[in-house]
Order: structure tokens, then sequence, then C-alpha cells
């Protein structure tokens, strides 16, 4: 599976964003979904999650209420709609697939990885 992120920018703190990530084959379908994000000098963290099926929605608390993420089957994509951005968003947010039909929190539950994209957001 190669999964593909896009959407990442330079925007000013409130604006939003739309991150997508498109998977090269359908099976991801069976599998959950996450968003994962990496500051400078910081550890990858969890950002959002969606089961196989598009419920169980999971996100990190700096984030409820902001972000929402949503997969489109037709397309194979994920979504991570970024609103009222902050500046401390600001890292490389990269998507992943889970192992099993849920998505965690822990990075090790995820098999693939897409390449990353920066998100800047500047107060």
């Amino acid at each position: 599976v190669q999964l593909q992120a896009s959407g990442g920018g330079l925007v000013q703190a409130g604006d939003s964003l739309r991150l997508s990530c498109a998977s090269s084959r359908r099976t991801s379908s069976n599998n959950g979904m996450g968003w994962f994000r990496q500051a400078p000098g910081k550890e990858r963290e969890f950002v959002a999650g969606i089961s196989w099926n598009g419920g169980n929605p999971v996100y990190v608390d700096s984030v409820k209420g902001r972000f929402t993420i949503s997969r489109d089957y037709g397309q194979s994509t994920v979504y991570l709609q970024m609103d009222s951005l902050k500046p401390e968003d600001t890292a490389v947010y990269y998507c992943a697939s889970s192992r099993g039909p849920i998505a965690g929190s822990s990075a090790r539950s995820y098999a693939y990885w897409g390449q990353g994209t920066q998100v800047t957001v500047s107060s």
C-alpha cells in the first residue's frame, strides 16, 4: 500500500486547511486510517484516527472541536479538515494505514505511512 499525503501549506492563525491521503489500493478500505504529526525537536504525535467503516473517529485533545477526519471509500482517500489553526499545529503531517480495522493512537499499530506534508501556521 502506498499513501500519498497532500494539502499542506503556509497559513495564518485561524485559517483552515484540508489534508488528503490517497491510497494506492482499495484494500486499505478494510483498515483504520490515522493522521500523525511531528514538530521539529518533538516526537511524532497521534492527531486523529478513523475506523474502517468511517466510525469511531478519535482525536488528540488538543485538536478536538477543530479537526475532523473523514474518508471517501470511492476515492480511497482520507481527509483531515483542520479549522481554527494555531501556531502550535505547525508540523509535518503523516497519514498512515492501521494494521487492523480500528485506528489506534499508537504509531506501532500502523503498517504503512505516507511521506508527510508540511503545515505551517503563522501567528
